[in-house]
């Protein structure tokens, strides 16, 4: 990870310590990519990942990547529009979709949402900014393996990859966040509080 700088100092001070309740789900999410990079060499399907708790930490880690875009002055911004996917959901069009057309949707918004922010972590040159967007990245990764545990089929895109009603662009640092923060708490919550496999494993 990105040394801290002393011209960042100022940023870095701003940050609350964590607790060891937020180690633990950091180690976890670890363990997820970890998971997902020697999936090919398990014998069987991972145990389902059901326990909100984790997309939680996720979340919270987004909104502090937020939270430091918008105190940040200075080598923060992207250097083109990337293109999103749309986070407001309309709950009777979303339960008429199969788990399949919910997870693809998922899947494809998250693999955007990469793209978007590796290009604004090769952009951007505040070091305080760089490790929230190292986190982002990483939970992402660990985002995915908790929808693979699940059963989904596994997302390939296209040439380009999506397009269309279900996506946008943004030109701005700021709106990427945002997007991220709120395609985990509408759509990938949605999916995950709903699974199938869940609620198998509640009962």
């Amino acid at each position: 990870m990105p040394l801290f700088h002393e011209r960042s100092a100022k940023c870095v001070s701003n940050r609350m310590p964590t607790s060891p309740k937020d180690d633990i789900l950091r180690l976890f999410a670890l363990l997820l990519i970890v998971l997902e990079w020697t999936r090919p060499c398990l014998p069987s399907p991972l145990r389902p990942i059901c326990d909100l708790r984790v997309l939680n930490h996720f979340i919270k880690e987004a909104r502090d990547a937020e939270t430091a875009m918008r105190s940040c002055l200075e080598g923060c911004s992207l250097s083109e529009s990337v293109t999103v996917p749309q986070t407001r959901v309309d709950f009777e069009i979303w339960e008429r979709k199969t788990a399949e057309v919910q997870a693809q949707e998922v899947q494809s918004g998250l693999w955007l949402l990469h793209q978007a922010l590796s290009l604004l972590q090769s952009s951007v040159t505040n070091t305080a900014l760089q490790s929230h967007l190292d986190n982002s990245l990483r939970n992402l990764l660990s985002t995915n393996a908790v929808l693979r545990s699940l059963n989904f089929q596994e997302y390939v895109p296209t040439d380009g990859g999506p397009d269309g009603e279900d996506t946008w662009r943004v030109s701005t640092a700021t709106e990427l966040l945002q997007v991220y923060v709120n395609f985990l708490r509408g759509k990938v919550h949605l999916l995950l509080s709903g699974a199938q496999a869940c609620q198998q494993d509640v009962s």
